[in-house]
């Protein structure tokens, strides 16, 4: 079993910077792929960035944000630059314990979700 519980989300203008945090329980962290999902009003559930092997990313991301790991504190960290309106959601931590899944880019790919964190971009 593996809880996740983010922090770091909030308020911005356009063009800022948030750094979201995810906290992980368990003693196996190193073992899951970690990703982060977001979800807009009225929209599903997006792929945002995962780290596991290497990292990958949305194109609508890719550039402005940064995911990394902190293995020792059990944290997954989504460094958010260059904020845009289009940015704004609930955005998801999760863990997957197939590390080598082919599916790390959909929600299929992973077993244990955060309750989220709001980002909001304002124009």
């Amino acid at each position: 079993q593996v809880q996740l519980v983010e922090s770091g989300g909030g308020l911005v203008q356009a063009g800022g910077s948030l750094t979201l945090s995810c906290a992980a329980s368990g003693r196996t962290f190193s073992g899951y792929a970690m990703g982060w999902f977001r979800q807009a009003p009225g929209k599903e559930r997006e792929f945002v960035a995962r780290i596991a092997w290497s990292t990958d990313y949305a194109g609508s991301v890719k550039g402005r944000f940064t995911i990394s790991r902190d293995n020792a504190k059990n944290t997954v960290i989504l460094q958010m630059n260059n904020l845009k309106p289009e940015d704004t959601a609930v955005y998801y931590c999760a863990a997957g314990s197939d590390f080598y899944s082919g599916l790390l880019m959909t929600p299929r790919g992973y077993s244990y979700w955060g309750q989220g964190t709001q980002v909001t971009v304002s124009s």
